[in-house]
C-alpha cells in the first residue's frame, strides 16, 4: 500500500467516501509504523472517533427511518419516499455499501419540502425563535437607534443558569469528571458588566474574558449510581444593535494587518474552492459597493433552507457543505456566508452562543460580523435572514428587511468569537465538538464523554426578579 493513501488526508477520504472497513484497516496498520508521533497518533485516531460518530448521526436504514416518518404522514407511499430521495431531501450515506439515512431527516423533511409538510396528518408551527419573523421589537430597536442616535440600545439586564449533567456510570465512581460549560464573553455595546452569582461545584475556573472560546470549567469525583451535574449562574446586560448604513458611504476596506486574518482563507472550513467562486461569480455579478455585495451574498444564502444538521465534528468542510447539501443550519450558514464575504474582500468573522425568547424558547445558534468602512464591525445572523413584512405590515417595515444584515437583537449570549480554538485550560481528549462551543465539553482520563453521555440546560430569567 503506498503511504499517501494511509495518511489522515487518505483515510479522511475513505471516511468521507463511506468506506469504514478500508479506513478502520488502514488506521490499524498506520498505528503500527514505528515512529508515529502523538500529532499524527491523534489524528488516526480522530478518523476512528469520526466513524463513530457518523454511524451515530446516520444510524437509520430506510425501514426505520418510513416509520418515524409515519408518525406525522401515517399514509406514507414509498414512491413518494423515493422521489424525497432522489432529490436528494433525506440526508443519507453508504457506509460500507449500507445506505443510512439521517438520523433528523424524520423532521428535516417537513422543512425541505412543502409536498412532505403538506402531508402531515397534524401539521403545528415549528419551534423556531419569534425574533426570526418581523415584529414590535424589531421596530423598537430600529427607532430607538434613530432617536438616540447611536448603534446600541434597549439594554436589559438578565440571570442565566447553565447545566451540564453526566448520566449517571458514564465515568466509573471515584474518577475526576473534568467539564467546561461555555461563558460570555465582554463584548462592548452587544453584551456588558458580566457578573458571575454562583455555581455547583463552587470551586470553578472562568476563562479569561479575551479568549476566543470562553468557558467555565470544573472538577468533581464521579459516584457509582449516580449522575455529575455542573452548574453555573451569572448575570449580564444585553443590548440591542441597529447600524443606520447608508450604501452609497460604504467603501472598500483598507486591509490592516488587523484585518487581513479576515479576509483569508483558512482551511479546512473556509476555503475558497472553484465551486465557491463560481457560486459568488453567480451572486455578485459585476457589483463593486461591498455593502451592495453583502446583501446579494446574504440573501443568497438566506435562501438556503434551515435543517437541523449533523455533529460539526463530522464534516470535513463547513462552507462547501452548505454550498452543496442544499440546506444547513445556523453555522453551517453563517460559515458560508463567512466564505463568501472573505472571498470578496469583505471581512468576516464569527460569533456564537445562545438564543432565548419568552415562553420557555431557547437553542444554540451561530451568527457573525462583517466589517464595513466606514462603519467598523457590524453583526449578520442570516439564518434570522431578511426580514419580511406581514399581514400586519406597518409603515416603515420596508427598512426592516435587512435588519440582520447591521443590526442585532438582544435576545442572545454570545460564548464565541471565533471557532475552533483551544480551551482555558485546555482539554486533552477529542473535542465533543470542534468547531463551535455551546453546550459544554466533558472529559475524564479514560477520554472524552461524546453527547449520547450527557447533557445540558439552559434557563433565564430577568436579573430585575433577583
Amino acid at each position: 500500500m503506498a503511504w499517501a493513501a494511509d495518511t489522515p488526508t487518505g483515510i479522511a477520504a475513505l471516511v468521507d467516501a463511506g468506506q469504514f472497513q478500508a479506513a478502520d484497516a488502514d488506521i490499524t496498520q498506520a498505528l503500527n509504523r514505528p515512529g508515529l508521533d502523538a500529532a499524527a497518533r491523534d489524528a488516526l485516531l480522530f478518523q476512528r472517533e469520526r466513524m463513530r460518530r457518523i454511524r451515530y448521526d446516520f444510524s437509520l436504514d430506510a425501514d426505520a427511518l418510513k416509520a418515524r416518518i409515519r408518525k406525522q404522514v401515517p399514509d406514507l407511499r414509498d414512491d413518494e419516499f423515493r422521489d424525497w430521495d432522489e432529490h436528494g431531501l433525506l440526508e443519507r450515506m453508504a457506509i460500507d455499501g449500507r445506505v443510512m439515512y439521517f438520523k433528523r431527516d424524520a423532521s428535516n423533511i417537513f422543512r425541505l419540502s412543502a409536498k412532505a409538510a403538506a402531508r402531515r396528518a397534524h401539521p403545528a408551527p415549528f419551534d423556531d425563535d419569534p425574533m426570526g419573523v418581523l415584529n414590535d421589537y424589531h421596530r423598537e430597536v430600529r427607532a430607538a437607534a434613530l432617536q438616540e442616535n447611536r448603534s446600541s440600545v434597549l439594554p436589559h439586564r438578565v440571570r442565566i443558569t447553565q447545566t451540564l449533567t453526566v448520566d449517571a456510570d458514564a465515568v466509573p465512581a471515584g474518577k475526576t469528571v473534568r467539564a467546561w460549560i461555555p461563558y460570555p464573553k465582554p463584548l462592548p455595546g452587544q453584551q456588558d458588566d458580566i457578573r458571575y452569582v454562583s455555581s455547583d461545584p463552587s470551586r470553578h475556573e472562568i476563562a479569561p474574558g479575551a479568549a476566543p472560546m470562553r468557558t467555565v470549567y470544573f472538577e468533581k469525583t464521579a459516584q457509582a449510581g449516580k449522575p455529575t451535574t455542573f452548574s453555573v449562574t451569572y448575570e449580564l446586560t444585553l443590548s440591542a444593535q441597529y447600524h443606520v448604513i447608508d450604501p452609497a458611504k460604504v467603501v472598500p476596506a483598507t486591509i490592516t494587518p488587523e484585518l487581513s486574518p479576515y479576509v483569508a482563507e483558512r482551511p479546512p472550513h473556509l476555503v475558497f474552492t472553484e465551486q465557491l467562486r463560481l457560486f459568488s461569480r453567480q451572486v455578485v455579478g459585476d457589483e463593486k459597493n461591498p455593502y451592495r455585495i453583502a446583501q446579494k451574498l446574504f440573501a443568497a444564502v438566506d435562501e438556503i433552507p434551515w435543517a437541523g444538521a449533523r455533529e460539526y465534528s463530522t464534516i470535513p468542510d463547513l462552507s462547501d457543505y452548505t454550498l452543496h447539501a442544499g440546506h444547513g443550519d445556523c453555522g453551517q450558514q453563517t460559515m458560508l456566508l463567512i466564505a463568501l464575504l472573505r472571498l470578496n474582500g469583505i471581512p468576516a468573522r464569527w460569533q456564537s452562543g445562545a438564543i432565548f425568547a419568552d415562553g420557555g424558547y431557547n437553542d444554540i445558534h451561530d451568527w457573525g460580523q462583517l466589517y464595513l468602512a466606514p462603519y467598523g464591525w457590524v453583526p449578520m445572523d442570516v439564518t434570522f435572514g431578511r426580514l419580511h413584512p406581514g399581514a400586519r405590515a406597518k409603515p416603515g417595515d420596508g427598512a426592516l428587511e435587512w435588519f440582520y444584515l447591521g443590526g442585532l437583537d438582544a435576545w442572545r449570549v454570545a460564548f464565541n468569537s471565533d471557532y475552533g480554538q483551544g480551551f482555558v485550560p485546555a482539554k486533552h481528549a477529542f473535542r465533543s465538538d470542534n468547531v463551535d462551543s455551546q453546550r459544554g465539553e466533558v472529559e475524564w482520563s479514560g477520554g472524552n464523554l461524546y453527547y449520547d453521555q450527557w447533557h445540558y440546560g439552559f434557563s433565564w430569567t430577568s436579573a430585575a426578579q433577583h
